[in-house]
């Protein structure tokens, strides 16, 4: 349904990524993507398989790629308790994002991240680790910046040497030091880099307490399983929308307090502008890891399984090779012959 409203709404999309994203969208299986053609032997029946897009902000698309990343990220959970933790931008910064996607989202990454580890290594004495998820949406798909970030409930200590462990497993550090310290630090780096977005905040802004919220989780494996849900797709699947009719389109949502669905209707052209505000910028990394959970700290990481202790589970066998199942018959078809894509034109 929601390439039939962006077909019929094509002026929608505003930014080149956006317009790229509508493409995908548009042609994702069908015949512009390629594919292949495959043959049932037993019943003789013909089937084309067209190509997924796979760009994320498709509804369609994502769903292997993110269950893949779930069982590899859920394989290193260590035997800790772990904490979900968001930073919420304020309503009067939203512009600043809007104005310039690619500096304002990595600055609130990068200020938040450094805002957890110097909290950690000032009060705990240790290094934390962060795995962080950038959202852009809230339920209702309004422009709501916010990154998400899992964190284990144990520090490495700055020589190395130790394994701190928390006190209490339901604590993991003060939410209003973290607050302030990433204003400072968010505001310091907007005003040398970004005067001019800088002069565009509202005063109060810096006087008011940034929202950061810190949750207990557990062994991590369920908040892992929300988090994995928007690695590889964006912020409303197919399944949700459900009617358009008479310019209008009704989608559902969950409620923050009751968790319960509700509808939403909005005209159709406001649904698509607050779908599309959603696409991210090219290249921009949705996922990034932190401390010695990066990449690069693969020694730290080395001494944290050493000092605990504790080996990582062998990572899982592959996955099976596709095979296309017969829509008549259910049986494995012959791939018969390979369909071209068809060149790229910008929409």
């Amino acid at each position: 349904m929601l390439a039939e409203l962006l077909r019929a709404q094509p002026e929608a999309a505003r930014t080149p990524e956006q317009r790229r994203a509508v493409h995908a969208i548009l042609s994702c299986r069908t015949p512009q993507r390629g594919g292949h053609l495959y043959r049932c032997a037993p019943c003789g029946r013909f089937h084309f398989a067209y190509h997924s897009c796979h760009h994320r902000a498709c509804p369609h698309c994502g769903t292997l790629p993110a269950a893949d990343w779930l069982k590899e990220r859920q394989r290193r959970l260590l035997p800790v308790p772990y904490f979900l933790q968001t930073y919420t931008v304020p309503a009067g910064l939203r512009p600043v994002f809007k104005s310039d996607p690619p500096f304002a989202y990595d600055l609130l990454f990068t200020t938040s991240a450094q805002a957890l580890r110097e909290v950690a290594l000032r009060k705990l004495g240790g290094e934390p680790a962060a795995l962080g998820v950038l959202h852009t949406w809230s339920r209702q798909l309004v422009f709501h910046p916010h990154v998400h970030y899992i964190v284990p409930g144990g520090f490495l200590s700055a020589n190395r040497l130790r394994w701190i462990r928390l006190k209490d497993p339901h604590f993991l550090l003060p939410e209003r030091v973290l607050s302030r310290r990433v204003r400072h630090l968010f505001r310091a780096r907007l005003q040398s880099e970004r005067p001019d977005l800088f002069a565009q905040v509202p005063a109060k802004v810096w006087q008011q307490e940034w929202v950061v919220n810190t949750q207990p989780v557990g062994s991590g494996e369920k908040a892992l399983g929300y988090l994995a849900a928007y690695v590889q797709r964006t912020a409303l699947s197919a399944q949700r929308i459900v009617k358009a009719e008479h310019g209008q389109t009704t989608f559902l949502y969950r409620h923050s307090d009751t968790g319960q669905w509700k509808l939403l209707t909005l005209d159709t052209g406001e649904f698509l502008r607050r779908f599309l505000q959603h696409v991210l910028p090219a290249g921009f990394h949705r996922v990034r890891y932190f401390g010695w959970w990066s990449p690069a700290a693969k020694a730290r990481w080395a001494r944290v399984l050493a000092l605990l202790d504790w080996k990582e589970p062998p990572p899982p066998l592959p996955r099976p090779a596709w095979v296309m199942s017969c829509p008549g018959c259910g049986r494995p078809m012959w791939r018969l012959a390979a369909l071209p894509r068809l060149p790229y034109k910008p929409p």
